[in-house]
């Protein structure tokens, strides 16, 4: 049986032609306090590039818990091409 999963308003909102994408490969937080990261994820509502929730600081949750408008990521990963709603804790590929 094939489950279907319902994807929010903001990832079917979501224009992969219009992406931002991270100026450079690094977690903006971690640079700053010269710490390391796991994977990378970009916030679509302001552009910063952020650490993981697998990575020790968590930069991108703690972003979006500061910042609940910012509801969408990016992976910031090469070839992955997916994007995460905080809000209604949906995914999608594109």
């Amino acid at each position: 049986m094939k489950m279907k999963t319902k994807v929010c308003k903001h990832l079917i909102n979501l224009d992969s032609g219009t992406l931002k994408t991270h100026e450079r490969f690094e977690c903006a937080e971690c640079i700053k306090t010269g710490d390391s990261w796991v994977h990378l994820r970009t916030c679509q509502e302001c552009g910063i590039t952020l650490c993981c929730d697998s990575s020790p600081n968590k930069h991108a949750s703690n972003h979006y818990q500061t910042h609940l408008t910012h509801h969408v990521v990016t992976s910031a990963e090469p070839n992955e091409r997916w994007a995460w709603c905080y809000t209604h804790r949906s995914f999608v590929q594109y």
